[in-house]
């Protein structure tokens, strides 16, 4: 698949910047260095490695309120946007998206430049192209406080409707810890690396390609209920068992042709049963996704038939809907065999109902502080008359 990227507000620029590190580092393309980046700020933010300066854009330098930031401020956010779009605009004409299969935009929903801002900037590339326009979504952490919890809410009350699919990762669940920097910078990584091994393709042969591999309609298709969407992940090392058990079906007659060995079908489900039961993105119900797609990774040896059937049926099973797809991404040499399982449309996500309590009883103390602060205001009014 073929997605241009774009980063909004500090966390959604980094995530960016992670994703474009593992594709440069590896041989895998999602991007293909079609990105950009938007941060509200006085100060242009170099702390990159990977996103070119003609490819960041600081808005709001001239606004007389910003100066790191905007302070959490949504408001703030969605004005300076909404006034400053036409910058932005300028470098999204120079991203050829009749070649590209829609577009993901990366934010913190947390802050205000990543939940205003970057709600506006879908709504404006809903408007301008006739594309899916994907969301990868950062939760902010409990310990963050009521007001990220609060924009979050608000952010997502706009995304869900708005974009194609929001793709949510659960700080919580990642960025833990003593270094809190290092734990988020991991915790970017780890996101990172998700998106790109489930979206990015490795530039092949055309005659190399799997039969079962997965394209970028099927992508577009499981994700096309919109909603909010988890990823899965799980990998094991071949030294580990499927490599020896490979080398030894190789020694018997015919090869070792294993292509409907029941020991590779158990080896895979189980493969696919870890990707759910580790730490997904979203922690969410499995069985509330109204589509999921699977796509397992490694030797082509490696990837059996009946493992791919007995990975569909399984998550068929557990997801309780016919809506699943199941497909391979060979890669020759490989050491590593790895499941990717995408839920899409979850509906019983107990984080983000926290999220709304937590929102809602924010919002509700700071309307009362504000009456009193009116209340004592008046008060002070009357007694000076």
């Amino acid at each position: 698949m073929k997605l241009a990227l774009v980063g909004v507000g500090g966390a959604g620029s980094r995530l960016v910047d992670a994703i474009r590190g593992i594709e440069t580092a590896g041989d895998r393309q999602l991007c293909y260095g079609h990105l950009l980046t938007v941060d509200i700020s006085r100060t242009v933010d170099d702390d990159f490695d990977h996103v070119p300066p003609e490819k960041h854009v600081t808005i709001g330098d001239t606004h007389r309120e910003v100066d790191a930031g905007v302070d959490g401020d949504q408001d703030l956010a969605v004005e300076i946007i909404r006034t400053d779009f036409p910058e932005i605009h300028r470098t999204l004409d120079s991203i050829p998206m009749r070649k590209l299969d829609g577009v993901l935009v990366a934010a913190g929903l947390g802050g205000g430049t990543g939940s205003g801002a970057g709600a506006v900037l879908v709504e404006r590339l809903q408007d301008m192209y006739d594309k899916p326009v994907y969301v990868l979504g950062v939760l902010p952490g409990e310990s963050e406080g009521g007001s990220p919890a609060l924009n979050a809410a608000r952010s997502l009350r706009s995304l869900v409707p708005t974009a194609d699919s929001v793709v949510l990762f659960d700080n919580d669940r990642w960025a833990g810890g003593d270094d809190e920097d290092d734990g988020y910078a991991q915790a970017n990584r780890e996101l990172a690396s998700r998106i790109v091994t489930l979206f990015a393709r490795e530039d092949t042969d055309p005659e190399a390609i799997g039969a079962n591999t997965m394209d970028s309609s099927d992508l577009i298709r499981t994700l096309s209920p919109g909603g909010v969407a988890s990823i899965g992940y799980a990998e094991t090392d071949l030294d580990d068992g499927g490599g020896v058990l490979s080398w030894l079906r190789s020694l018997l007659p015919g090869g070792g042709d294993d292509s409907d060995e029941p020991t590779d079908a158990v080896k895979i489900q189980s493969l696919v049963r870890q990707a759910l039961n580790a730490r997904l993105t979203l922690p969410c119900e499995v069985s509330s996704a109204e589509r999921a797609l699977v796509v397992l990774s490694g030797p082509p040896e490696e990837l059996s038939r009946r493992g791919f059937e007995s990975a569909r049926q399984w998550l068929e099973e557990e997801a309780e809907t016919v809506e699943v797809l199941a497909g391979d991404d060979p890669r020759a040499g490989a050491s590593t065999v790895s499941a990717a399982v995408l839920l899409s449309n979850v509906t019983e996500v107990p984080r983000i109902d926290a999220l709304q309590r937590r929102a809602v009883e924010y919002d509700g103390r700071n309307g009362e502080e504000d009456a009193h602060e009116n209340a004592d205001t008046v008060q002070a009014t009357d007694e000076s008359d």
